[in-house]
C-alpha cells in the first residue's frame, strides 16, 4: 500500500443502512397512504355527485316534456311487479344479491323513463365506489351491479301508493307530482346513493306514522313507527352523495355510527330501529318533504 492511501471500502449500502431506509419508507407510507385513500375517495365522490346531477337534469328535461310532471317513482310493494316493470317508471330494474339479469342488464335501465334523457348512458346510474357483491355474484365473475341510486319516494308519482294526493307510506308529508310544486327546493333531495343491501327498487322510503312538529321543529319521540326502512349509503368517507330539487349536489356526512353500515350482503340489517335522538334519521325525514 502506498504511503497515504486510504483502505479500500466496498461500494454500496450496508445492511444497517438498507434497513434504516426501509424503515423510513414504511413510516412515510403509513402516513401518506391513508391520506391518499381519502383523496381518492373524494375524487370518486365528485364523480358520484356528477352522476346524481345528470339524473337530476334528466328529470327536469323529462318534466319539461310532460307538462311539468315528474317521472313515475314506483315501489315494488306499491304496485304489482308487472306495474313496476313499466317504462313509465324512472327506472324499472330491481337490484338483488342473486344472479338476476336486472343486476347487469343495461337495456332494462336505459329503456325506462329517464334513459333517453341521459342519452342511454347507463354509467350515470352507478356510483364508482359501489363495488358491493354477494358471494355468488363474485363467483360468477361479476365486477359490480348496475345501479347505486334511488329517488326520494316523495318525489314523482308513486302509483298505487297515491291516495287523495298523499303517499300512504308518509301521509303527513307532501307528495310532489310536478316540479313547480316543490317548495324549499334547495332543502329537499331528489336522488341519493342508497345502501346496497336495501336498494332493490329505485324508491327510497322511510315510513313514519304520526310524526310531530312543535315550535322547535321535528319531534321524533312522538312517532309511533321510527325505523330505517331504506338506508342511505356511506361510500364517501361516511357520506352519501345526493342532489337536491334546485339542482345542487352535496356529500352529506352521517353522524350516527349505526347509520354507517358496511356495504356488503346483509350489511344493513334492516329494518333498523332508530333511537329518538338519531340526528341522521331526523335529517333524512326533514329533507325528503315538508309537512302537509
Amino acid at each position: 500500500m502506498k504511503h497515504g492511501a486510504q483502505p479500500h471500502r466496498p461500494s454500496g449500502f450496508t445492511l444497517v443502512e438498507i434497513l434504516v431506509v426501509l424503515a423510513v419508507i414504511g413510516i412515510l407510507a403509513g402516513l401518506l397512504l391513508p391520506a391518499l385513500a381519502r383523496s381518492r375517495e373524494r375524487g370518486l365522490g365528485i364523480v358520484c355527485l356528477q352522476n346524481t346531477r345528470q339524473l337530476s337534469l334528466a328529470t327536469q328535461l323529462y318534466s319539461d316534456d310532460h307538462n311539468g310532471a315528474l317521472p313515475y317513482n314506483l315501489g315494488l310493494s306499491g304496485d304489482p311487479l308487472t306495474a313496476y316493470r313499466n317504462n313509465r317508471n324512472w327506472v324499472n330494474d330491481v337490484m338483488t344479491w342473486d344472479l338476476s339479469p336486472d343486476n347487469t342488464n343495461t337495456q332494462v335501465i336505459t329503456e325506462a323513463a329517464l334513459g333517453a334523457y341521459v342519452s342511454g348512458n347507463y354509467r350515470v346510474y352507478h356510483c364508482p365506489s359501489d363495488r358491493a357483491l354477494s358471494g355468488v355474484q363474485t363467483e360468477a365473475g361479476w365486477s359490480q351491479r348496475l345501479r347505486s341510486y334511488s329517488m326520494n319516494a316523495l318525489m314523482g308519482n308513486p302509483g298505487a301508493y297515491l291516495t287523495n294526493g298523499a303517499n300512504l307510506n308518509d301521509p303527513h308529508y307532501r307528495q310532489f307530482l310536478k316540479s313547480d310544486q316543490i317548495t324549499q327546493a334547495a332543502e329537499l333531495f331528489v336522488f341519493l346513493d342508497e345502501h346496497p343491501d336495501s336498494i332493490d327498487d329505485g324508491y327510497f322510503v322511510n315510513k313514519e306514522t304520526a310524526p310531530s312538529y312543535g315550535s322547535s321543529g321535528y319531534n321524533a319521540s312522538t312517532a309511533t313507527t321510527l325505523e330505517w326502512t331504506d338506508l342511505p349509503a356511506s361510500y364517501h368517507n361516511q357520506a352519501s352523495a345526493m342532489v337536491f330539487a334546485d339542482g345542487h349536489g352535496s356529500l352529506h356526512r352521517w353522524q350516527v355510527g349505526g347509520t354507517i353500515r358496511p356495504p356488503v350482503f346483509h350489511g344493513a340489517n334492516l329494518p333498523l330501529p332508530v333511537q329518538t335522538d338519531n340526528v341522521d334519521f331526523q335529517w333524512i325525514m326533514e329533507h325528503m318533504s315538508i309537512r302537509r
